[in-house]
């Protein structure tokens, strides 16, 4: 804390208040937490290595897929260490400048993951409910068009929310109800008269997110009538297993980031608030890399290629 010349404190540095206070309880989340991102790490790793490398994998479909794992590994970046390295020190603070750091690119890149997710329910709607026209719709210009724009959409949208916020005074608690400084928790931080430019950003962010997932699960909508037209039941099989993990991970990030961002802004801890915050920041990141690789046939088979010597492959 420093004092201005009207002797109020001014936050200089803040404190992130994770799950519990208890000793115990701090290793056990720091383990976990470990775990999850060394898995996360290597499972994106992988993905954008294997899609890279593979000549079977350079389509639309896996390029996005790469862009989405190249995000992912920086967006649990982001929050997940920062956490574990307080729980294992107990050393909870983080300074003014860190904490707006923190905020914008979990900011960016969350927004981008949204639009990331909506590019590719629209991929596969292409794909699936117009296949004749997938290759003239979604060329190598309009795959690089769609992910300049999440990019992009994403950078505006962290700078968006962190000029709003930072901008205003932080004079008082500086206690984060949070393992990382997520905005709804900040903003309890702030004086409520002085809010108003952060929340209608807040508002105006949720319902474009709300957009999204409409339009994600229209596409699913289309996809799964043109499916149940689909004579073959392993060729339903296939698509099903493709497309529901997709819109499952999809409704989990969006519906919990929504919630977080949209229910009243309280001054009270709950751990609730923390736990619901995991769906949003941990598990996308770490389920991403599961439902694209370990039940996609391509992506197995470009697998064993890496892995497995070619002459025991054919035996």
């Amino acid at each position: 804390m420093t004092t201005d010349d009207d002797n109020t404190t001014e936050v200089a540095e803040f404190l992130l208040m994770g799950f519990s206070d208890s000793w115990e309880m701090q290793t056990v989340h720091a383990a976990i937490f470990l775990l999850v991102y060394l898995a996360a790490l290597t499972g994106n790793l992988l993905i954008i290595m294997l899609t890279t490398l593979d000549v079977h994998l350079q389509t639309p479909m896996y390029f996005f897929l790469r862009n989405l794992s190249f995000l992912d590994f920086f967006y649990i970046s982001v929050t997940v260490p920062k956490s574990i390295v307080s729980s294992l020190t107990h050393e909870t603070s983080i300074s003014f400048f860190g904490c707006a750091l923190q905020a914008f690119f979990f900011m960016d890149l969350a927004t981008t993951e949204v639009a990331i997710l909506t590019v590719m329910s629209y991929d596969r709607y292409v794909a699936i409910c117009q296949p004749l026209r997938y290759e003239v719709i979604i060329n190598l210009r309009a795959c690089v068009k769609m992910m300049a724009m999440s990019w992009l959409s994403g950078v505006i949208c962290g700078l968006m929310h962190v000029t709003a916020i930072f901008s205003l005074p932080f004079c008082g608690p500086n206690r984060v109800h949070q393992f990382f400084c997520d905005i709804p928790q900040l903003l309890s931080l702030v004086d409520s008269k002085v809010i108003i430019i952060e929340i209608g950003i807040m508002v105006l962010g949720t319902s474009l997110v709300i957009i999204c997932f409409v339009s994600i699960t229209l596409s699913y909508m289309y996809i799964f009538s043109v499916i149940m037209r689909i004579p073959s039941k392993e060729g339903r099989s296939k698509t099903f297993s493709t497309c529901i993990p997709h819109l499952v991970v999809v409704t989990l990030f969006m519906i919990s980031g929504s919630v977080a961002y949209v229910k009243p802004i309280s001054n009270s801890h709950s751990v609730l608030d923390v736990l619901l915050s995991v769906f949003y920041t941990v598990v996308p990141p770490t389920l991403n890399p599961i439902i694209y690789s370990l039940r996609n046939k391509d992506m197995n088979m470009a697998l064993k290629k890496l892995f497995v010597p070619s002459r025991e492959r054919y035996k």
